[in-house]
């Protein structure tokens, strides 16, 4: 379905579904390797080259955003072909110091085949400003808001801006928003990215990843990053995402919700030193509400009054909450994030991704782990 006077919530509900009679409501992966074919070869003859299961789920992101969407087998080689796709001939990758950790590593090692990366504060425009005029042989800016997992919020439409007059592509990482609660290519970005292993999915059961953009040609460059360098997603993993993101609206919703009211509820107690969500973030709360006007996600962050090891002690003691990472299932969750080595994370913080129980009973969880008084 692509009548764009339908909404992208309807439209995720029937995305691949061919409407003929005898075919199926549910899009089947498509689990064979190679196609008969003759003639003229194509790129579908090939599994590297294309799935129908792909396409469907492809149909389906690209319904959210208005675009064009390539599926890879995750968040990280969808992140390193659009990062191999646009660096080319360019000086620098400007990247959040504050944003997900795996993505500095990966301009770092990526290095030597173009771009270096550089650490900017998003939010000040001035030092983005500074950094893209620095960048004699031109620059990527590579956005992400809200930033995993200090959910700091930064200004898009300011951001998309200053890109436009240095001609730098702009990327935005929206992970933690989904298409559905920010549409950054409506905000000046030339390409969104996002990991469906996250909120999108939404069952913790598939990794795979995705880029949407509106530039033809760099989602033809794309799919031939993705084919030469073997990056392709699984077709069960394709049928399980179209499946998760047909319920996308009903979870994230739920989700945003209950995580507003957790963040709230946490600022509260006398153990918590911060919290750091966009519903409670006064300084960008005004730019967090014009760019998700649907909500603010499902992930948050606290600061424990305490060490790491007073951290681990919280995140073990939960008795609903999992002790896991990763974010956005329908499951909650929780880590010290520091824990991870390259991680810039303060050590006693911890990282919440609310999923869709009572917000009573993950408020209680929560209080008996920390020791309520």
């Amino acid at each position: 379905m692509t009548d764009p006077a339908v909404s992208a919530d309807a439209r995720l509900v029937h995305a691949g579904t061919e409407r003929r009679t005898g075919e199926p409501v549910v899009q089947p992966p498509v689990l064979s390797s190679i196609l008969m074919s003759a003639g003229e070869p194509s790129a579908a003859d090939y599994g590297r080259g294309g799935n129908a299961t792909w396409a469907a789920l492809e149909q389906a992101l690209g319904a959210i955003e208005n675009a064009e969407a390539v599926v890879f087998s995750s968040g990280q080689a969808a992140s390193m072909a659009l990062m191999l796709a646009l660096a080319r001939g360019r000086d620098a990758i400007l990247l959040p110091g504050d944003g997900y950790y795996n993505a500095r590593v990966l301009a770092d090692r990526l290095r030597p085949h173009g771009a270096a990366p550089v650490l900017v504060d998003l939010q000040d425009l001035a030092a983005v400003d500074r950094a893209l005029a620095a960048a004699d042989g031109g620059a990527v800016l590579w956005a992400e808001t809200p930033t995993n997992p200090l959910l700091r919020v930064a200004d898009l439409v300011a951001l998309g801006r200053l890109a436009a007059a240095a001609g730098a592509p702009m990327i935005v990482d929206n992970t933690v928003a989904t298409g559905l609660l920010q549409q950054p290519l409506d905000l000046g970005a030339v390409a969104s990215l996002c990991s469906l292993t996250k909120s999108a999915s939404g069952h913790s059961d598939v990794i795979l990843g995705a880029v949407m953009t509106r530039d033809a040609a760099l989602a033809e460059e794309l799919r031939s990053w993705r084919s030469l360098g073997g990056g392709i997603a699984g077709p069960v993993e394709s049928w399980l995402a179209i499946r998760g993101l047909k319920t996308l609206p009903l979870r994230i919703e739920r989700q945003s919700a209950t995580a507003l009211t957790l963040a709230r509820h946490l600022a509260s107690h006398p153990r918590v030193r911060a919290v750091h969500y966009p519903g409670v973030n006064a300084d960008t709360l005004a730019v967090a509400r014009a760019q998700m006007p649907r909500g603010f996600g499902p992930l948050l962050s606290f600061e424990l009054d305490g060490s790491a090891a007073d951290a681990d002690a919280v995140v073990a003691a939960a008795r609903l909450i999992l002790p896991a990472t990763s974010f956005g299932g329908v499951e909650s969750s929780w880590e010290r994030r520091g824990r991870w080595a390259g991680e810039t994370a303060p050590d006693s913080l911890i990282r919440l991704s609310v999923g869709i129980e009572p917000a009573a009973d993950l408020a209680g969880d929560i209080d008996q782990a920390l020791g309520r008084p």
